[in-house]
């Protein structure tokens, strides 16, 4: 098992994006700012207040993805990795953000811009959002996954895991199943959840 840091990009990034309005400053889950923007660092705590003054502030109401628009969103994210070259292992699009593990021999950034630029223009030309809406918050999570443990834990988070809980490497316990065949990058196997949410999972061996 690859256990250290020898390349100058990671095995995968774990690639989060959340839809307009989901998650404000203030909210009870923490949030972050321009002083509190560093993963395994604290959160600015909820404020209703704050959370209440951000709510008045949106330009248009929150955006909540239908199943319809959450399969134009995974078409596109899946787009955006064949023509690029990506290799995406997990990806579960819900109804107010959308995960993805993948794999990109550069910086996080310009992946996490693709996949929101490219899901935007396929949502609007399938007429399934308005030309004016903003479907995304800005910016997003891009957590660097070192180790075949961490690659594994991220996967069983997109694909079972969800809910207030947010994803953290301490404790590292992934599922046995979901590290069936994780050795070299080629190992990795994409696996997606289908419209009602359910993983649907393949491992295979290099």
């Amino acid at each position: 098992m690859r256990d250290f840091d020898d390349n100058e990009f990671p095995l995968a990034y774990l690639i989060t994006f959340r839809c307009y309005g989901t998650w404000l400053h203030g909210d009870r889950r923490g949030s972050m700012d321009r002083k509190h923007n560093v993963y395994r660092t604290p959160k600015t705590p909820g404020n209703k207040p704050f959370e209440n003054s951000d709510r008045q502030q949106l330009k248009h109401p929150r955006i909540m993805l239908s199943a319809r628009q959450r399969t134009v969103v995974d078409r596109a994210i899946r787009d955006v990795c064949n023509y690029r070259r990506y290799a995406l292992h997990a990806i579960n699009v819900r109804t107010n953000h959308a995960h993805s593990v993948v794999t990109a021999m550069c910086k996080p950034e310009p992946v996490l811009s693709a996949f929101k630029s490219y899901s935007t223009r396929a949502l609007r030309k399938a007429a399934v959002i308005g030309a004016t809406q903003k479907p995304w918050a800005r910016h997003g999570s891009t957590i660097y996954l070192w180790k075949e443990r961490d690659v594994a834990k991220a996967i069983e988070y997109v694909m079972l895991g969800q809910g207030d809980e947010l994803f953290s490497l301490d404790d590292v316990k992934a599922t046995p199943s979901l590290t069936v065949g994780l050795l070299p990058r080629s190992s990795l196997s994409p696996i997606s959840a289908d419209s009602s949410g359910t993983s649907k999972l393949t491992c295979r061996r290099a």
